[in-house]
Parts: C-alpha cells; sequence; structure tokens
C-alpha cells in the first residue's frame, strides 16, 4: 500500500522532508493559500491542493500520515478549526501524525537550558497560540501525535548572507542574549526518523548542538565572505520590527538529547559553523 503524507501549510520544513519520501515512493500532498504558490509545492514533489478552497475531505480519509506545518492565530489552529471534526473521526486510521511547532513555547529562560520536559510557560503571544495549539491536538483521542519543537530554522535561501554581502546585516548586542537553531535539511531527517520510529505522544526539540548569540553568527558569516565585519548596534537603539524585536523577549539554550537518545540521528550540521559552510558552497 503507498504511504501517503498530507501536509498542511507546505513550507520551507515539507518542501526539505518531501523528497525523503519520494524516494521510498510515497505519494505527499501540500496545501497551499493561493495558486500562485502552488508551483513551489509542485516543485518540492509534492501535489498541490488549495487550502482553504479545495475539497479537503478525500484527502483526509486517503492519507495513512498528516503534517501540520500551519501556524495558529488568534482564532486558532487553522487545520483543527475547518477540519477538525472529520480529523476526529478518522484519528485512529492515521499511522503517524506530526505537528510543527516552536520552541517558543517554553517561554523566556535567561538563557539557561531548557529540555522537553520544561513546562511550558510562553511570554509572547504567538508563543501562547502555539500552546494552545499544542493542547488542541493532544486532546484529540487516538490520534497517533507528535510534536516537533523548532529552533529557528535556517537553511538555503534562509541564512545571512545575503545580508552582510548587501552591507544591511547589523550585529544587535543584548547582554546574555542566545538563540538554539536547526538546519532545515536536519529539521526533515528528524521527522523521518519520527516516522520511521511513532511514539504517539511523545514531544521533540529540534535544535543543533551549540546556542549562540546572535552577533557571533553574523560575525562568522562575514568572516567566511572575507567582508568586514558588520556594525555593532545595541538592542535598545536597534531599529527592528515588532516581530524580530519579540524574538529577544526570549533568550534560552535548548537541548536535544531526545532526537539523538530515541531517534538515533546524528545532526547533518551540529552547529551554525557547519551549516553556514554547507550554504556558502550551495548558495554561492
Amino acid at each position: 500500500m503507498t504511504k501517503t503524507l498530507l501536509s498542511f501549510g507546505h513550507g520551507f520544513s515539507a518542501k526539505a522532508l518531501t523528497p525523503l519520501l519520494t524516494a521510498r515512493g510515497w505519494r505527499v500532498i501540500g496545501t497551499t493559500r493561493s495558486a500562485e504558490k502552488a508551483q513551489a509545492v509542485i516543485q518540492s514533489g509534492a501535489e498541490a491542493t488549495l487550502f482553504p478552497g479545495d475539497d479537503i475531505a478525500p484527502l483526509i480519509e486517503e492519507a495513512t500520515h498528516l503534517l501540520i506545518s500551519a501556524g495558529p492565530n488568534a482564532d486558532g489552529d487553522p487545520v483543527l478549526n475547518a477540519c477538525g471534526e472529520l480529523i476526529r473521526a478518522h484519528a485512529k486510521d492515521f499511522e503517524w501524525v506530526g505537528y510543527l511547532s516552536t520552541t517558543g513555547v517554553y517561554g523566556d529562560h535567561k538563557g539557561g537550558w531548557i529540555d522537553e520536559d520544561t513546562p511550558r510557560t510562553p511570554g509572547t503571544r504567538r508563543g501562547g497560540w502555539r500552546k494552545e495549539a499544542e493542547d488542541a491536538w493532544m486532546a484529540i483521542d487516538g490520534l497517533p501525535l507528535h510534536i516537533f519543537r523548532l529552533a529557528g530554522i535556517y537553511g538555503p535561501g534562509r541564512g545571512p548572507f545575503a545580508k552582510v554581502r548587501a552591507g544591511t546585516a547589523r550585529r544587535i548586542i543584548k547582554e546574555g542574549q542566545v538563540f538554539s537553531r536547526i538546519h532545515v535539511e536536519d529539521i526533515a531527517q528528524i521527522v523521518l526518523a519520527s516516522i520511521d520510529q511513532p511514539n504517539p505522544g511523545r514531544a521533540y526539540n529540534l535544535c543543533d548542538n551549540d546556542p549562540a548569540p546572535p552577533q557571533d553568527v553574523l560575525a562568522h558569516a562575514a568572516e567566511l565572505l572575507g567582508l568586514p565585519l558588520p556594525p555593532a548596534v545595541a538592542f535598545e537603539e536597534a531599529e527592528m520590527t515588532p516581530m524580530a524585536r519579540s524574538f529577544y523577549a526570549e533568550s534560552k539554550r535548548v537541548r536535544n538529547d531526545r532526537i539523538k537518545d530515541e531517534l538515533g540521528v546524528e545532526l547533518l550540521y551540529p552547529d551554525y559553523r557547519s551549516g553556514l559552510a554547507a550554504l556558502l558552497a550551495q548558495d554561492g
């Protein structure tokens, strides 16, 4: 029987997973909100369907696996709002369900270490929405749910090099600020490892081994390019979007032992140095 993954909100991470599944003969169906974005879904190797728009019910009934990347908002989880009744009706028919969340559900720990057993105490509105969405998915009886809490994502086309080259990069300095991050290819291989070893009800932190201040990452990118160090700007004086500024409201170091110990994952890019070197070689 052909395995079928229905991917809600088929974005950056889901597109990285798709070729790993299609190489195994899987059918992957990705939702997108506009016909204009459908081509990007198709280019990843998936079939494209509009959501909302197309009739999603037959696809839910056909799917052996679900992946939810669509983000929640003040109205709740968009997938459950639209399809919750049908998903609940078929909960025990799925072999595996994955929900891509964020380490933002843990809130601020002032640079301290956290793991999957750390209480979820989000400090931002978006983090609160994510916690509520996690809870809503976890409340579905019989659903083989796996939660993946992603750190800051980077990968092809999503790295610091363009800004460094353009001279627009700024090293924002906030005392004690540290972020964890994860390369998109590692997200894909971790999710695949979970699909191969289902453990319903489990949550996993997805991050590399080296939480680091954001200014260090920019400095290393400039060094790799042989360009001058981007200027330093104090956080209090920096011009930033409200969303960018909100990221600096929280500082934590995220442990990733569970993906290694339980899923046997060996990270392709265990730190930002190896990840940036690979991006530079790939993107040029």
